[in-house]
């Protein structure tokens, strides 16, 4: 059937299934947007209030229901608003397709009107950047792009359309999409026999599980894993939920804001199983110290990521899913009593803890944890209010926490959790932001209300850039340079002008109300926290030191 650019890119997005779309028209992109009028019975709509806040929403839909996300954008500042939100999924390795429209064919490279070179502009930040300028290579263009960001190690995928593209005619053939297979032919059975071996040798394993685990779906085989091995678990930022945190064998996060327990049985442990990790400067604090007892064990499906920051003493390259499978036939039965009894006395004896009066950052996520008894979707923003989000809030399942881990991405949660809670409506999906990064894209407040997307924005104020006031304080003589909020912005008034319900909390008793209000909402709700300008993160690992040498509050005041 003969069809114009425009419906092939319609046409073709609902062969892969695509149910929703987030993104904002313009004059280049404005024939697929005339399409998009006849096809809204098929395909939702999420006009946003900023192309990023589509790039981000995109991100949080397809990291929480493990689909592809869709963006879409017009050429020039369009396309570019699109940017850091693609260097966030390609960061995190999320799946995601953005397409934009470019000037007609005879007006490239002419310095035209919102002509912009996106094709090569995100070229770095995704895993395939193409330019459409012929509309018989369209269609196959499209499919491939829904390919390409799916296989293998996944990531965002630039299509980018000359607008003369989108009105051409041609023939149209609808196609099956083409299944997305599992990457297993790199796995080496010489390798998974060295590392069979390393692990019945070992006296003293750990297990480091990260967004690997969640990508590759692997909860199942994970869980019988641990128990074969009879090992503690750590995870990263990206791993959360990726294993059970309230099960007995989870010590907690690992790295610069993990906990104690975690860092010192790293170092300790002598053998290190890391799963989907890409070893973060985050995780790994010194990397001449970091498990400097173990050997390292390195699964990964990408082989850029073994030896890249930590030396692996073995490793297995391929789809988690399927390796642990293989491991789990393999292996039998480990026994480690006595490391398992030591290390859970040491998970007893340092407990993470917080003041307990006045309303703190660890107090707000620890309540909401409580009264959705763990079953909901946390989205965040970057800075401390993201660390008391990965410490304080007990993740049972994959794809319910979700953050912008390697590029710290301020401005990010508010946008993912509209996409999450379009692609889960059924859950309650909270986004925990600092004022500092609220304040970056709040006008998504509109995108929610407009929709009546019931949404809950937890605002955790401390009027300054608290992460960075917290390295201020502690290695910087206290001169708060740029990182002092304490201005006339009022929230409440700002997210009431957005559509969105306000709450303001100022003592811990108003806490539970405000969260029992919103959750019963039809639409966006804004809790407005007021929490202390000095609250800090702990524990801590100074820049460049050990993971080993983690300190909190207690350990300063005694060195002092």
């Amino acid at each position: 059937m003969q069809l114009n650019g425009s419906q092939i890119i319609l046409e073709c997005l609902l062969e892969q299934g695509v149910d929703t779309i987030f993104g904002y028209p313009g004059g280049t992109i404005l024939n697929v947007y005339d399409e998009l009028y006849h096809y809204q019975d098929r395909i939702r709509h999420i006009l946003t209030s900023h192309e990023q806040g589509a790039a981000h929403a995109a991100d949080g839909y397809a990291r929480s229901t493990g689909k592809v996300g869709v963006c879409m954008a017009t050429s020039g500042p369009g396309a570019t608003n699109l940017v850091t939100g693609i260097a966030t999924a390609y960061m995190d390795s999320v799946p995601m397709v953005a397409i934009t429209c470019n000037v007609a064919l005879p007006a490239l490279g002419k310095d035209s009107f919102q002509e912009v070179d996106i094709a090569g502009v995100t070229m770095p930040i995704t895993k395939h950047s193409f330019i459409v300028k012929n509309i018989d290579d369209l269609a196959d263009t499209m499919r491939r792009a829904f390919v390409i960001a799916q296989t293998g190690r996944p990531g965002p995928v630039l299509v980018d359309v000359t607008k003369d593209v989108t009105a051409a005619m041609t023939d149209f053939t609808p196609q099956t999409p083409n299944l997305i297979t599992r990457q297993t032919d790199t796995i080496n059975e010489d390798d998974i026999e060295a590392v069979v071996n390393a692990i019945r040798q070992s006296e003293k394993p750990m297990i480091f599980v990260g967004g690997g685990n969640i990508l590759s779906e692997d909860s199942a085989e994970l869980h019988e894993f641990v128990k074969k091995v009879d090992a503690p678990v750590t995870d990263s930022l990206m791993g959360k939920g990726a294993f059970d945190n309230t099960d007995d064998y989870y010590v907690g996060m690992l790295g610069m804001h993990g906990t104690k327990t975690a860092n010192l049985s790293v170092t300790e442990c002598d053998l290190l199983i890391a799963l989907g990790t890409r070893f973060s400067d985050r995780v790994i604090g010194n990397a001449r110290k970091f498990a400097y007892n173990a050997k390292i064990v390195h699964i990964d499906i990408d082989a850029a990521e073994v030896n890249k920051n930590i030396r692996a003493d073995y490793s297995i390259i391929g789809d988690l899913k399927a390796i642990l499978e293989i491991l789990n036939k393999k292996l039998e039965n480990q026994y480690h009593k006595p490391w398992i009894d030591k290390v859970m006395a040491r998970k007893e004896a340092l407990k993470m803890s917080y003041k307990e009066d006045g309303l703190t950052g660890p107090f707000i996520i620890q309540s909401i944890n409580e009264i959705t008894g763990g079953d909901a979707i946390i989205t965040t923003d970057v800075g401390q209010h993201q660390m008391w989000a990965a410490q304080y809030f007990e993740y049972k399942a994959p794809r319910t926490f979700i953050s912008s881990g390697g590029m710290g991405t301020m401005g990010y949660g508010l946008g993912a959790c509209i996409g999450a809670k379009v692609g889960n409506p059924d859950k309650h999906v909270f986004n925990i932001a600092g004022d500092g990064c609220f304040r970056m894209n709040l006008n998504e407040l509109a995108t929610a209300s407009r929709y009546d997307i019931p949404i809950i924005q937890v605002v955790v104020d401390n009027n300054a850039l608290g992460m960075v006031r917290q390295w201020q304080t502690l290695f910087y003589g206290k001169r708060y340079s740029q990182t002092i909020l304490k201005d006339k912005v009022n929230y409440e008034l700002v997210s009431e002008g957005l559509g969105a319900k306000a709450i303001k909390v100022e003592k811990r008793e108003d806490l539970k109300p405000a969260l029992e209000e919103a959750m019963k909402a039809d639409g966006p709700v804004v809790i407005h926290c007021i929490i202390e300008s000095d609250d800090k993160v702990w524990p801590m690992v100074k820049p460049g030191g050990a993971i080993e040498e983690a300190f909190d509050e207690d350990d300063l005041k005694k060195n002092k």
